[in-house]
């Protein structure tokens, strides 16, 4: 991170804001959230096609260039590709209303048939596929960055197999610059993150909160992070909210934060993650096992389960009185 501990270096030699606004949220209430965004001080925005609200984002950050309060080269501004799809850079540019993106990303390391519908669909309602090798999406994206349309290219949801074809590939141009997965306290992706940072790569987290609560993307039934009892009982030491040390939590760990809000007062709060006094003392082990324990309680309440880790109860159990009196 540079001094501020405000960004990350990208391996292209770029640098990146360490936390992001997250704008996967309805088209009419895009508007709203982009310019409550830029007025706490979210200057680096996460976009995609997919979310079919480009356009209304880029008329929020033209209108904030326009009247002075910020300048383009203050925004870090990220779009996404599907695979097979490369072509929807210049409309999400002429949707953005910008002459380059600052972050290209393949957007999962698979490729879905084009057609006049962004998301294919047959007729169960299930995704239609394409035998488009992601490889040959990378390329495009190495071309779209040596004809200035983005500054980096990175990826999406992949493995470090996956990651490694890509590594691998004859004639690779260009490295991606990072990796955005879903990443949190309960899904914290260490295996993963170790593998991006031994490459190089960023590790950015979507979901920094928690997989969203919608029927048929998780389990209703499933634990809420932001109730877990380990992060409750971490915030109001700080006078932190419990977002704020699982968001915190992640940057600690060289993490590129994700942060979402559908409302002013959530936004604000969560830029407050970069105060140089939350944090402070947070243990990183510690509280990595504990919300793992409690993840594995919340869900599984089988002995098996503590097989799948090379920590047994009983030191899980020692670990979490050790937090709590902490």
């Amino acid at each position: 991170m540079d001094p501020k501990g405000q960004k990350v270096k990208l391996n292209d030699g770029h640098f990146i804001p360490v936390l992001g606004f997250g704008t996967y949220a309805p088209p009419e209430v895009t508007v709203s959230l982009v310019w409550k965004g830029e007025k706490v001080g979210f200057y680096h925005i996460d976009c995609d096609h997919v979310y079919q609200n480009e356009e209304q984002i880029g008329q929020a950050i033209q209108s904030k260039v326009a009247d002075g309060t910020v300048k383009r080269e203050d925004i870090f501004c990220t779009s996404k590709v599907l695979c097979a799809l490369c072509v929807s850079l210049e409309k999400s540019l002429k949707n953005l209303q910008l002459d380059y993106v600052d972050l290209y990303i393949m957007h999962y390391p698979l490729a879905l048939k084009p057609g006049e519908d962004i998301l294919q669909t047959d007729e169960n309602g299930k995704l239609v596929f394409d035998s488009v090798d992601f490889c040959h999406t990378w390329e495009a994206l190495e071309k779209c960055k040596d004809a200035e349309l983005t500054k980096s290219i990175g990826v999406f949801n992949c493995n470090h197999k996956q990651l490694e074809k890509i590594l691998n590939k004859p004639g690779l141009k260009y490295k991606s610059v990072c990796n955005q997965v879903e990443c949190h306290p309960y899904f914290n992706q260490r295996k993963l993150l170790d593998f991006c940072k031994s490459h190089d790569i960023v590790l950015a987290a979507y979901s920094a909160l928690g997989s969203q609560r919608v029927k048929g993307w998780v389990s209703l039934n499933h634990p809420v992070l932001l109730e877990e009892l380990v992060l409750s009982a971490i915030a109001p030491k700080h006078k932190k909210t419990p977002a704020l040390v699982a968001l915190r939590y992640l940057i600690q760990h060289g993490i590129v934060v994700l942060a979402k809000g559908n409302n002013k007062k959530w936004i604000k709060e969560n830029i407050q993650v970069m105060s140089g006094t939350v944090g402070i003392g947070f243990p990183r082990n510690i509280l990595h096992e504990a919300l793992r324990f409690q993840c594995i309680l919340s869900l599984h309440a089988n002995d098996v389960l503590f097989s799948l880790f090379s920590i047994d109860a009983i030191e899980l159990f020692d670990i979490f009185r050790t937090f709590k009196s902490l």
